[in-house]
């Protein structure tokens, strides 16, 4: 059976400093992968390669295979816009727009030729209360996303990313840049999506890892060190330098 998306022998330079030593890992559709690590593993450099953010920095080598659906994502026929569209990404700091909560949400659609009002406010508002803000939001989704606060502008960029119908989303440390009660409200929201969609997050945040993911990957050196079911990585890792991060011992 076919994974819907993986990667083989997966190597990434900057220059000439190897970032990424030869990755194999895959995934299946649905469930939410953490990926730990101290650091400089090189955790959110193999999060970019899945959907060419790399491209964007210069001096970038990349070798080896990425899949999705079997497809080459590097393939020289392979369509950014539509690849990004199927695996979107939401970053560490919330970058909305600098236009309306409404006007965010919208934006993929519109870029794609969408002009059904009526098509847009539906789809607005169901990425908006997929994305658990709607109900903080509703009355003021002609107002600038900008004015919103930290936690709410994250879940206004979740839901930018679900207005596209994404088959992955990607997640660069979401919560990192946010306090406690935001960075809850963004794990309850990751666990709701979690069987729609395929979830991959980089996290610092052990804990975080520890209650929102169903399967862990943990790197080390630009290599993966082990990749399991999450409750067997903190209870029961097979590699000492995983029970060694985990435990605090070293990162």
């Amino acid at each position: 059976m076919t994974k819907l998306l993986e990667t083989h022998d997966l190597h990434v330079y900057y220059g000439q400093n190897e970032a990424l030593k030869g990755i194999d890992l895959s995934f299946d559709e649905g469930g939410i992968t953490a990926l730990i690590g101290p650091s400089g593993s090189s955790k959110s450099t193999y999060l970019r390669t899945l959907n060419r953010m790399n491209d964007l920095i210069p001096n970038v080598t990349i070798t080896g295979t990425i899949k999705f659906r079997g497809q080459d994502v590097y393939a020289p026929q392979t369509d950014l816009v539509t690849l990004r569209k199927e695996i979107g990404m939401v970053f560490q700091q919330p970058n909305p727009f600098p236009f309306s909560i409404y006007d965010n949400v919208a934006f993929g659609l519109k870029l794609a030729g969408e002009k059904d009002h009526e098509r847009l406010d539906q789809v607005v508002e169901t990425s908006l209360k997929q994305a658990a803000v709607w109900d903080e939001v509703k009355d003021h989704l002609h107002e600038s996303a900008l004015s919103l606060s930290g936690g709410q502008q994250q879940r206004v960029c979740i839901a930018r990313v679900l207005a596209v119908s994404p088959q992955i989303i990607l997640l660069d440390e979401p919560t990192s840049a946010l306090d406690p009660i935001s960075s809850s409200q963004i794990e309850s929201t990751l666990l709701k999506l979690r069987t729609d969609y395929t979830i991959i997050t980089v996290t610092h945040n052990l804990q975080q890892a520890s209650r929102i993911s169903d399967r862990t990957v943990f790197f080390m050196n630009g290599e993966i060190i082990e990749v399991d079911d999450t409750k067997k990585i903190f209870m029961n890792p097979a590699h000492k330098q995983t029970e060694d991060y985990i435990s605090g011992r070293f990162g």
